[in-house]
């Protein structure tokens, strides 16, 4: 089987001293993609360096919404005119992140409808960041129709899933769902279609149950995480890697070739 990595910013310079070596042993643990998306305008060389020398790798641009310091009014500019220029698979991670209050979110509201029109402009799926702002974000999509994509990390109800779902979104599965404690996450992904559903580590963040605490993440996750989902739609692991691996593929509209199971 097969799995790939919808989530992965491995383009982080926690990666630098052992990103080969890594990527090694993700491939002989059968993770062969991985998706890399953006999050500041001054990173998207390294990101796209990186990508188009790393075999089954994927790049998208974006700028996320916790750097929002570290955007500049000429960055959408940017994003347009590299768009035009590389073959970004998305456009991301972008989204709303109100986990701290609302403080900046005129400012967030602004940028992230801004990176909508231009993924929608482009014909390209988006990656989202979403943080006690669905309602917000999910509004914000019915206004733009972009071309759909993933909710990284889905943490929301089953309500707000079918939502996404039914606005061409798939949602992102990843470390937090290994933790018995999880119990609403896991009750909410048990009920949910395996159609709309892509692994992800978000490396070197969420990390899985029995990782070192202050630890970093790797792809090498993905198994723990689809064992897990296996669990609770009681089907096979090589069921899970086959679907998740279809749909990000789906989703943004990679090519199966070299993906599939």
């Amino acid at each position: 089987m097969k799995l790939i990595d919808s989530h992965c910013h491995l383009d982080f310079t926690v990666f630098d001293d052992d990103r080969e070596a890594l990527l090694a042993r993700c491939r002989q643990q059968k993770i062969s993609g991985f998706v890399v998306p953006g999050v500041n305008a001054e990173r998207w060389p390294a990101l796209i360096d990186l990508v188009d020398k790393t075999e089954g790798m994927y790049g998208a641009l974006g700028l996320h919404p916790l750097f929002m310091s570290q955007h500049r009014a000429e960055d959408l500019a940017q994003l347009r005119s590299s768009l035009d220029c590389w073959n970004a698979v998305a456009v991301g991670e972008i989204g709303l992140d109100f986990y701290h209050g609302k403080g900046g979110a005129t400012e967030q509201i602004r940028l992230f409808e801004s990176q909508l029109s231009i993924a929608k402009a482009f014909c390209l799926p988006v990656i989202l960041h979403v943080r006690k702002a669905h309602d917000q974000v999910l509004a914000l999509l019915r206004r733009v129709r972009p071309e759909g994509g993933i909710v990284h990390a889905f943490s929301g109800s089953e309500q707000q899933a079918l939502q996404y779902i039914a606005l061409g979104f798939s949602l992102g599965v990843g470390g937090a769902v290994t933790y018995e404690r999880a119990t609403r996450l896991r009750r909410t992904l048990s009920r949910l279609p395996l159609t709309a559903l892509v692994l992800e580590s978000d490396s070197p963040d969420m990390l899985p149950a029995g990782a070192v605490r202050g630890g970093r993440n790797t792809p090498l996750c993905l198994p723990s995480v689809a064992t897990v989902l296996s669990e609770l739609h009681q089907c096979s692991l090589a069921h899970i890697a086959l679907q998740t691996t279809n749909n990000v593929a789906l989703f943004l509209k990679l090519p199966l070739e070299g993906l599939s199971p």
